[in-house]
């Protein structure tokens, strides 16, 4: 879908299960649970010629639900590729324009949130 100047939400975690066994005070059992993926997706970036995440959430909106594989890739400074994050059976949930102002010279910016079902780290 093209280059973002910004990704947040990269994280997973796994939930940690406490056991009381009987007859043990000293501590508590910490059992390593699913792992869980609390954070969306958000994908930031200038605005751009074409309307491709604006489309997809429109189409969401209207209850045409399309889940889309992905891939985050972190580029190094000649924008050879060095990190590769995969999310699995992703759709937005949340889509935001540029706050436009006459008197600025910011950068036009639009975001995507983005709900998923895993990241995974390639390798």
């Amino acid at each position: 879908m093209g280059g973002f100047s910004e990704v947040t939400g990269l994280q997973a975690e796994i939930e940690v299960q406490e056991y009381r066994e009987g007859g043990l005070n000293g501590y508590i059992h910490k059992l390593a649970g699913p792992a869980k993926f609390s954070a969306n997706l958000m994908l930031k970036r200038g605005i751009a010629d074409n309307d491709v995440l604006w489309d997809w959430y429109a189409a969401v909106a209207k209850g045409n639900i399309q889940r889309q594989n992905g891939s985050v890739i972190l580029l190094d400074p000649i924008g050879e590729p060095t990190k590769r994050w995969n999310f699995m059976a992703a759709y937005p949930v949340k889509w935001s324009g540029p706050d436009l102002k006459a008197t600025g010279n910011e950068i036009a910016v639009e975001s995507l949130e983005l709900a998923h079902k895993g990241i995974t780290l390639a390798r």
